[in-house]
């Protein structure tokens, strides 16, 4: 079923997601909402928070991206992006690489807007994956489109934004964009 986004204004994107510790039906549903409103709305990404939900889980699916690559890593083996997504990430924790590198972002929270953010070009993810109805540990790195998608999603788990992440310069860009987006979403 496809979920309603929920839009910058909304308390709930400032929120930080509680742990999930077990997995039952309801959770499987969502996720399988999550990755089918994801798909229908062309993201990368979305988080529970983004659907109201303030748990620490995330959807992401960045196969098939060809003009922003991805790697990923298990141990020290590459393996297919492809082979892996879309994944389902239950209480991700994302230690990242001291390189930074700045890149375009977007978010389905912020519709139409984007701005150049800087994230560390690497990643190392250690979450639970959800694998149909189970939650397995995973551990894994990253670095192009998906170190930036997993960074984007994580910090939706504790509330953070990507305009938090944005230069003062952006942030003055989209200063009047913001401001109609939040009364659009107290209008209702």
């Amino acid at each position: 079923m496809i979920l309603e986004i929920v839009q910058y204004g909304n308390p709930v994107l400032r929120e930080k997601g509680r742990e999930v510790k077990a997995v039952d039906g309801k959770i499987t549903q969502l996720a399988a909402d999550m990755l089918e409103t994801m798909r229908s709305a062309n993201g990368v990404g979305l988080a529970a928070q983004q659907i109201g939900v303030p748990l620490q889980m995330t959807v992401i699916d960045v196969a098939d991206i060809e003009d922003r690559p991805s790697a990923m890593f298990i141990g020290d083996a590459e393996v297919k992006v492809e082979d892996y997504m879309p994944l389902v990430l239950l209480n991700p924790v994302l230690q990242l690489s001291k390189d930074k590198e700045t890149g375009s972002e977007g978010c389905l929270s912020f519709p139409e807007l984007s701005a150049d953010i800087t994230r560390a070009s690497g990643v190392r993810c250690k979450a639970l994956r959800l694998e149909g109805s189970e939650m397995k540990e995973f551990e894994f790195d990253a670095s192009g489109l998906l170190a930036r998608a997993l960074q984007h999603e994580v910090d939706h788990l504790h509330g953070i934004l990507f305009i938090d992440r944005m230069n003062t310069a952006a942030k003055a860009s989209v200063a009047n964009r913001l401001k109609r987006l939040q009364r659009e979403v107290r209008r209702g």
